[in-house]
């Protein structure tokens, strides 16, 4: 048996919040209606909306990058074949019906027809195909994501299966835009995807068409005036700016320069934002691939190496200090791998280490490293992973907490290329104060911090810690290829409460998405994309 979602997204905003069964079930289910909450009035059409997305990217298509700046861009030019309400529930967007064998080894897509590439050329099956096995090769996450993929058949021109060699359960949460994007197959056939031109330029089916990039200042998209979800986009343009200086950043958006601000806003400075009464504050979590702060310990550091020192330094950091003083409240006291903004998989049964200074020093000595005639027993390296805000204060107070007990701390800071490199290639590092993202499934964005086998010196944000322990990697492969959904959250819930037994990275908060704009700035966050999706919801209140 197969299970069959199906939809017709209306030229409305409406249709964004369509309410969906969640992933496959074995009975088919109607779309339901459109819900009461919804806003009956079409959105104004016209104006602009600048937005300071901070750091400028290297690409503006991310079929075969990750660049965390570019998310905010892909998806206006380049769709994919699904979007997702507030509870992950698959909803159409290049696919209108799609279905998932009861084995999970087949996933069979019914493509929107009258769709055209923003150069006129029809939008098909083919470019459907090639992508996936464009990002199977060449992206970065894709490579796992699509790695059970082993065919991808054209079925007819709006029509496309994908057959598995293994399950993959996260697959139908894989088809967000800035994820996996779909690519015209006639402009990138025949070429090395990473270095063709359109990942700056791009050719998309999205609400926006791409006119220019200045480096160093902004990148320009206009409204796409034949976009198949007409009267959709409501926006003449949208621009992105990247400025990087804090105080630039918090002046554009005060004074209107920008209307909406993700990026580099200190939070010094965000109870004056909340006062002023044209913007609106907003700390939403962002589902779709909440971020968590941590330490990763390197294990083969003869120190670190030991579990009793790993666990005396989770007991001399206060969590909380960090999260009030740090974060000034913008962030939640984390215990384990799995952010809380990831609900569905997230465990608050793990065990905690309480800030404990005097069961530090005992564990300490119980490890067999007495004081020196300095005070200390030892020194360790520290390195956050940018030279300023959080990360860096976050370092400097950890610095600070195992000096009380001890441990001799040196503090290094460097641009976040060098630490890149410093931590993942060089392992030039003792202890080093990382952002990563928990992605919308374990299985793609916290098994390969911990799995043994990704161990890959030379590739980021992979496990950088060297931590190797069978049980966890038997749990994260079984769970990877696990369908029953009840059985896979147990699988997980174990996982999480070995690896923060082990204690290979001490898992600190998750930090508060702030995102600052102008209150006239309606539909930015819908759905668990946000400020990711393809914005073609984004109006301005007023507009004529």
């Amino acid at each position: 048996m197969t299970s069959r979602q199906t939809g017709t997204l209306k030229p409305t905003r409406r249709a964004f919040l369509l309410s969906s069964v969640a992933l496959a079930t074995a009975v088919a289910v109607p779309l339901l209606p459109v819900p009461s909450f919804a806003a009956a009035e079409e959105p104004a059409r016209g104006g602009s909306v600048s937005i300071n997305i901070g750091t400028e990217p290297p690409v503006l298509v991310l079929i075969a990058h990750s660049a965390g700046a570019a998310y905010y861009i892909s998806g206006k030019a380049t769709e994919s074949l699904l979007t997702y309400d507030k509870e992950f529930n698959p909803q159409p967007l290049l696919a209108t019906e799609w279905t998932v064998s009861e084995d999970g080894l087949r996933y069979w897509f019914k493509l929107r027809q009258g769709v055209r590439w923003h150069d006129g050329k029809e939008f098909t099956a083919e470019d459907v195909a090639f992508s996936i096995l464009a990002l199977k090769e060449n992206h970065p996450r894709g490579r796992a994501t699509f790695a059970h993929v082993k065919e991808a058949n054209v079925l007819n021109s709006h029509e496309v299966e994908l057959i598995l060699a293994k399950p993959a359960p996260y697959l139908l949460t894989a088809f967000a835009s800035f994820e996996a994007p779909i690519v015209p197959k006639h402009l990138y056939e025949g070429t090395k995807i990473a270095e063709n031109p359109h990942n700056v330029a791009p050719v998309g089916t999205g609400p926006y068409k791409f006119v220019e990039w200045v480096r160093g200042s902004h990148a320009l998209f206009v409204r796409n005036e034949d976009y198949w979800g007409a009267p959709k986009p409501y926006l003449d343009q949208i621009i992105f700016r990247f400025i990087i200086d804090p105080a630039a950043a918090v002046a554009a958006i005060e004074t209107g320069e920008v209307q909406v601000s993700t990026a580099n806003l200190p939070l010094t400075d965000i109870d004056r934002l909340k006062a002023n009464p044209n913007l609106v504050v907003d700390t939403d979590p962002a589902p779709y691939s909440p971020s968590i702060a941590r330490a990763e310990f390197n294990l083969e550091n003869k120190y670190l190496a030991d579990i009793k020192v790993r666990h005396a330094i989770a007991h001399a950091v206060d969590k909380d200090f960090i999260v009030n003083t740090v974060y000034l409240g913008y962030a939640t006291r984390l215990d384990g791998p799995v952010s809380p903004d990831l609900a569905k998989f997230y465990s608050p049964d793990v065990p905690k280490y309480e800030f404990d200074p005097a069961k530090a020093e005992k564990l300490l000595d119980e490890a067999g490293y007495a004081r020196g005639a300095d005070g200390f027993r030892f020194k360790l390296f520290i390195d956050p992973t940018q030279p300023s805000g959080p990360p860096k204060q976050t370092a400097e107070y950890i610095a600070q907490a195992l000096a009380k007990v001890g441990i001799k701390v040196e503090l290094r800071t460097q641009d976040f290329a060098t630490f890149v490199k410093r931590v993942f290639t060089d392992r030039d590092f003792d202890i080093a104060i990382e952002g990563m993202s928990n992605l919308y499934d374990p299985t793609v964005g916290v098994q390969r911090l911990y799995w043994s086998k990704n161990f890959k010196p030379g590739v980021p944000f992979t496990n950088g810690s060297k931590y190797s322990n069978p049980e966890v990697d038997r749990l994260l492969e079984t769970a990877a290829v696990e369908i029953d959904p009840k059985k896979r959250l147990q699988l997980f819930n174990e996982f999480q409460k070995l690896v923060v037994q082990d204690l290979p990275t001490l898992d600190i908060v998750t930090p508060a998405v702030i995102t600052v704009f102008d209150k006239r700035v309606k539909n930015l966050k819908l759905g668990v994309e946000h400020l990711w999706s393809n914005g073609a919801d984004i109006y301005l209140d007023g507009q004529s």
